[in-house]
């Protein structure tokens, strides 16, 4: 398989066999985001992506359950491209159970519910969303490209199609002068979209980024960690899903932890009060990461 790095997955990812369909993000504005960077997006020709199918499938075909098709935001790419990609991939790998794949509101609300009905049915079944926020001015601040009010949309419309949802929000987004709102709004946001899977991450201010030079000159400045778990707590306050499992367990966060909601609610919020009076451990700085 012949990928361009860098490469990157979601986390529940690790397993699957990773398809790189596109290069780079199309989007790839976000104030806070270094993945793509300086790559210039490309959606690869189908013959390629094609052979490398080929390739896994003669390889990995009855060890392949899952699929997940990179880089930044393949669901852009047209039904063309995606029609004989996922025929491709349900004959290599027979046993496949779901093929995965990073999407925006963007992208969702540009293909028509046919088109997106057309893809599930091909086996596109997960779509890994980032909103990162609910507020509208911290969403504007982080040139997300979509408001809150465009990412319910986009998830009625996968939801339609019979698309399951993995939503991914960014304690600190919003920094020390949005706190409150932004947690808060990342939440009732989270329950208007209700996804299977839910997810929190911790913003974290990397180098050459946009965010990164207004926090040089003042512009921006990142809660410290009590502020972080506090936002944490506002946010599994304010999520109210119809059931959802969430993790905020990924290696940018202080505190690990998870459960379903709304069954855990009560737990979560426990352990996050744990952990703010000093009794429950944090991740160490040296242990956290991208």
């Amino acid at each position: 398989m012949r990928y361009d790095e860098p490469l990157f997955r979601p986390p529940s990812e690790a397993a699957s066999f990773i398809l790189q369909a596109t290069l780079g993000c199309s989007w790839n504005a976000c104030t806070y985001c270094a993945m793509y960077r300086g790559k210039r997006y490309q959606v690869r020709p189908v013959a390629e992506v094609l052979a490398d199918i080929s390739e896994g499938g003669a390889r990995f075909a009855e060890d392949i359950r899952h699929v997940f098709v990179a880089d930044g935001d393949p669901l852009g790419m047209s039904l063309d491209y995606w029609e004989p990609i996922l025929l491709a991939l349900a004959t290599a790998f027979p046993r496949l159970r779901r093929v995965s794949t990073y999407a925006t509101a963007r992208n969702l609300l540009e293909k028509s519910p046919g088109d997106l009905k057309r893809l599930r049915d091909l086996g596109l079944s997960l779509l890994y969303i980032g909103p990162e926020s609910g507020d509208d001015l911290t969403l504007h601040r982080i040139a997300k490209g979509a408001t809150a009010a465009e990412h319910i949309k986009a998830a009625h419309k996968a939801k339609a199609a019979g698309m399951e949802q993995s939503l991914m929000f960014l304690l600190g987004a919003g920094g020390r002068e949005r706190s409150e709102e932004h947690a808060r709004a990342s939440g009732r946001l989270a329950t208007a979209m209700d996804p299977r899977f839910l997810s929190t991450l911790t913003l974290t201010v990397v180098p050459g980024t946009p965010i990164a030079r207004l926090e040089d000159k003042g512009r921006f400045e990142l809660p410290d960690v009590p502020g972080l778990l506090t936002e944490l707590r506002w946010f599994v306050e304010e999520t109210h899903p119809s059931a959802a499992i969430f993790r905020a367990n990924h290696a940018s966060n202080y505190l690990p932890i998870g459960g379903r909601l709304p069954r855990d609610r009560e737990a979560i919020l426990a352990s996050i009060d744990e952990a703010l009076a000093g009794r429950a451990p944090l991740r160490p700085e040296w242990a956290r990461g991208l």
